[in-house]
């Protein structure tokens, strides 16, 4: 296996050694410092003659030094997120089969779990439920997720990629190969900070103004974010002076975001993009970009993409990165997303819904909950929301407030503002307040996202009876 991303930490070692290629804010490694670190701990895992290991901690430069050095030891890594809970992770371990963990400092700790027969050209399982379940283990080649990396710069360019800032978990596959693989061989400088650092820290309330501060301070030129981060530094940055000089290129995605956010982002000069994508597909599938925007749409794909849409409108993707899951020994030959939605003339896929999520209201309306949700998630009240009503008359929502200064009139107002842009059929009725949704408790996808059943069966009794009482209901 021909790795693009280590060719190129060897080539920059070698004509630019002096670049730097990682940094914390305290720690710096040059392309040179880097092509010694991977190699030494590379020769490590040799030794050790594990074939399937689990990255196991905070996002740092050590995290991207072991991530490397598996890949040039050929050693299959499961990355799995720091919010796991210790049941996701035996879960993960176990199914994976995996022989030890690096830990903090490059710790290598033996792992008593099984090894298990993976797709041949194994390089990567990611685990994307979060549930306390058994989720399935996404195998993925190195060959593939590169192509993704090298696809984005192919369509970006290597300009954004000079300094980008990672915001999410590198366990989370889209800053894995999105953000670090896709710098590297831009050449670029990767700045990696812990969550705590950068106002990331807690799992409910983002500290907006310090995650704003530190993008302005590092002067990053590139990062990813979710809806919700989104939101807040809007917020931030419409309350207060700071702005973001050096920023080129911002990829949004998770899930749907309103055109509300779009446009505000372009008001205040947020080079804001959005995307769509998959575990499946190694993240990216398709993008906006500076060369082709079309803001109600995610893009269009990436060239080395090939998908169509299914007759009941499924958009189906075939992707070379995807090898199966632990347990099978050949991948489909085209992965039907579960995302509804359609290609445009222009090439601009939209996606206008989940398959299994569409509300069909008792007037026989059919509504994807992303719609409703996009438009109140771009009021400022409101943090975190779901909406449901299948097979009711009216829609109603789960509604996480911003702040804890935000009460019951602010958050009526805010659902009235996002009313406005809706029609009658797709407008919210009822709401409760409720606690955030957090990937500590499995509410969460690794990259922010809700997790649609696991949220309403967790809210059960009180779904049920925002559709028996007048009253609002609120919980805490």
């Amino acid at each position: 296996m021909t790795s693009h991303v280590l060719s190129s930490i060897q080539t920059l070692a070698k004509n630019q050694p002096q670049i730097t290629a990682l940094t914390d804010g305290r720690t710096s490694l040059t392309y040179r410092d880097l092509a010694d670190c991977l190699s030494t701990f590379a020769v490590k895992l040799k030794a050790y003659k594990g074939t399937c290991v689990s990255l196991e901690m905070e996002n740092s430069i050590d995290w991207v030094i072991a991530d490397l050095a598996c890949i040039a030891a050929q050693v299959v890594t499961v990355p799995l997120p720091p919010f796991f809970t210790a049941s996701q992770r035996e879960n993960a371990l176990c199914d994976a089969g995996a022989q030890a963990c690096i830990s903090e400092c490059l710790k290598i700790t033996p792992l008593a779990y099984k090894a298990v027969s993976l797709p041949e050209g194994t390089a990567k399982i990611t685990y994307t439920s979060g549930t306390t379940g058994s989720p399935k283990g996404v195998c993925l080649s190195q060959t593939g997720m590169e192509q993704v990396a090298a696809s984005l710069l192919s369509v970006i360019g290597a300009a954004p990629a000079k300094h980008t800032a990672a915001l999410l978990p590198l366990a989370v596959l889209l800053e894995n190969v999105a953000g670090c693989y896709a710098t590297i061989l831009a050449g670029g400088c990767y700045d990696i900070r812990s969550q705590a650092e950068i106002g990331l820290g807690s799992a409910t309330t983002p500290d907006c103004v310090a995650l704003v501060r530190y993008l302005a301070t590092s002067h990053a030129t590139s990062c990813i974010m979710v809806p919700e981060l989104l939101g807040g530094m809007l917020h931030v940055l419409t309350q207060t002076d700071m702005r973001l000089p050096d920023m080129q290129f911002i990829a949004i995605g998770g899930s749907k975001v309103s055109p509300k956010l779009l446009d505000e982002s372009r008001r205040l000069a947020l080079p804001v993009y959005q995307g769509y994508g998959l575990s499946e597909c190694a993240s990216v599938v398709a993008v906006n970009t500076p060369n082709g925007i079309l803001v109600e749409s995610v893009g269009q794909l990436l060239p080395h993409i090939d998908a169509h849409v299914a007759d009941d409108g499924e958009v189906c993707i075939n992707h070379p990165a995807l090898l199966g899951y632990v347990g099978d020994q050949q991948g489909p030959s085209s992965y039907a997303t579960g995302d509804l939605g359609f290609m445009d003339d222009k090439g601009f896929l939209h996606i206008t819904g989940r398959k299994k999520d569409v509300l069909i209201t008792a007037l026989g309306r059919n509504v994807s909950p992303e719609w409703p949700e996009s438009e109140l998630l771009a009021q400022a009240e409101i943090a975190q929301c779901l909406v449901v009503g299948d097979g009711a008359s009216f829609l109603a929502a789960l509604l996480v407030p911003a702040t804890e200064q935000v009460n019951d009139v602010m958050l009526q107002k805010a659902v009235d503002q996002a009313n406005a842009l809706l029609p009658n059929y797709a407008q919210i009725q009822k709401w409760a307040k409720v606690r955030p949704f957090t990937l500590q408790e499995g509410l969460l996808t690794g990259t922010g996202r809700p997790k649609r059943e696991t949220i309403m069966q967790s809210y059960h009794p009180l779904i049920e009876s925002l559709f028996k009482e007048e009253s609002y209901a609120n919980i805490f």
